[in-house]
């Protein structure tokens, strides 16, 4: 779903105080030691099992997920307490990296590159937030996923983050922000104080945001189509436009879906499975207490990710590991030197309404509208059960990049997306066995596993 991702979310309550690679050594231990790897996946099962066995009956009785999943493990049972120092000190080697605390125009600026702050009004009243690095290349529109932000695409640095490498083609590169997130808090008439600010999901951000953010992108740069990219909800809001307002395909040559999220019934993210079951009540539950906005950028959530953390090694291996429950476990690909930056920018605050909608998806093994209950989507919808979306209507060419060990976007469940899409013209499996959800972003070999291909389908639409 995910920043983005579900948990994109976790990844960012995560830690911000010091954590690091055990770079060099750690990782050359867990990708290359055959013990560690047998261990690893021997601990994944009573991992695996045990989550299974908790979720089963309530996932069931909730009217969805019936099968045993398998996880990775988290932390490897070798010698870590001896590699934290080594990690740590990784860590903390990039800790005051001025890059964490530049805003995102700063950011750009800083590394050489042009750029425009531009602002859209939707058709519901929300104020967006679009940055433009400009070219006189066709246009891409990049957007992030859940609690991220078009910060996104450029915190993984000049060498690997998607919207510089674009820029340096000379694409005219755009990055949208979703309605709540930390640049688009504005509305003509609400404000985020109030509850009914929040009251959206993921399909809102499809139905309105993406065609106003397109809309204005194509006019700015006088052109009459794009190349989309998007991440997790970046590809759950852009099935959402291409299928409700079918007029939008016209105006896309190409969308490519990094880790893309519609149906999420094999998720295997112990917290997504953990959660899922319990989803509508913990929907009340927040609305009763006044809690409509998840995981914000202020203030409060910057000293919750130290309190979370702490500055103890363990602490950190342990803050670290939640990113792996939540994403799939992979330090092969973990740039721990830019963790600094990464927690510096992220998250970046969303509806809890919209993690809610996709809890309702995991459970329904369908990929469907909000579901308000029984009396309200009658009233709504006209029916009882909430309609799905016709992803067949979708004719804009697809393109589907997933993985083997995404938590949160499972292949089975790109497969069955990828069977119901209306123009699914390529699918394609990143050659790296532990690449997980966040990696589809900072990736430290992002050139090579994702890049490369991404560059190639570019050039032939």
């Amino acid at each position: 779903m995910i920043a983005s991702g579900f948990i994109f979310t976790v990844l960012i309550i995560s830690c911000n105080g010091q954590l690091n690679t055990f770079t060099s050594l750690f990782t050359d231990v867990w990708t290359k030691n055959p013990i560690v790897k047998f261990t690893a996946r021997a601990s994944s099962e009573v991992i695996a099992n045990t989550v299974d066995t908790i979720t089963k009956f309530p996932i069931a009785v909730a009217g969805a997920l019936t099968q045993g999943y398998n996880f990775p493990t988290l932390i490897s049972p070798t010698n870590v307490i001896d590699l934290t120092d080594k990690f740590v000190a990784e860590f903390n080697s990039n800790l005051n990296n001025e890059d964490a605390n530049l805003n995102i125009g700063d950011l750009i600026v800083k590394y050489g590159f042009e750029v425009e702050k531009h602002k859209v009004q939707t058709e519901d009243g929300y104020i967006l937030s679009l940055y433009r690095i400009p070219n006189n290349g066709s246009v891409i529109f990049l957007m992030h996923g859940l609690l991220g932000s078009a910060d996104d695409y450029v915190i993984a640095g000049p060498e690997s983050g998607l919207a510089y490498l674009l820029a340096k083609e000379g694409y005219d590169v755009w990055m949208g922000n979703a309605r709540g997130n930390k640049h688009s808090r504005n509305h003509v008439e609400l404000n985020p104080s109030q509850s009914d600010f929040w009251d959206f999901t993921w399909h809102e951000i499809g139905f309105y945001d993406l065609p106003a953010m397109i809309d204005y992108a194509l006019e700015t740069s006088n052109c009459k189509t794009l190349k989309y990219i998007g991440h997790s909800q970046g590809t759950t809001a852009f099935f959402v436009m291409a299928s409700e307002k079918t007029e939008y395909n016209d105006k896309i040559n190409l969308m490519i879906a990094l880790s893309p999220v519609a149906f999420m019934a094999n998720a295997k993210s112990p917290v997504v499975r953990l959660l899922a079951p319990g989803g509508p009540l913990i929907h009340s539950v927040t609305k009763t207490l006044g809690i409509y906005e998840f995981l914000p950028d202020n203030a409060m959530m910057r000293i919750l990710k130290r309190l979370m953390c702490g500055n103890g090694a363990i602490a950190e291996i342990l803050c670290n590991n939640i990113i792996f429950l939540a994403a799939g476990f992979d330090l092969g690909q973990l740039n721990v030197t830019n963790l600094p930056v990464m927690f510096g920018h992220t998250p970046s605050g969303a509806s809890a309404k919209q993690i809610a909608h996709y809890g309702q998806n995991v459970v329904s093994n369908e990929f469907r509208k909000f579901d308000y209950g029984l009396s309200e989507n009658l009233l709504r919808y006209g029916k009882s059960p909430p309609p799905s979306y016709t992803l067949e209507q979708i004719s804009a060419p697809v393109s589907l990049f997933y993985s083997e060990a995404d938590w949160l976007a499972h292949p089975d469940d790109v497969n069955k997306l990828f069977n119901e899409l209306g123009n699914a013209v390529d699918i394609y499996k990143i050659p790296y066995d532990q690449f997980n959800h966040i990696d589809f972003l900072f990736a430290k070999d992002f050139k090579k596993l994702i890049y490369k291909r991404l560059r190639k389908l570019l050039s032939l639409f």
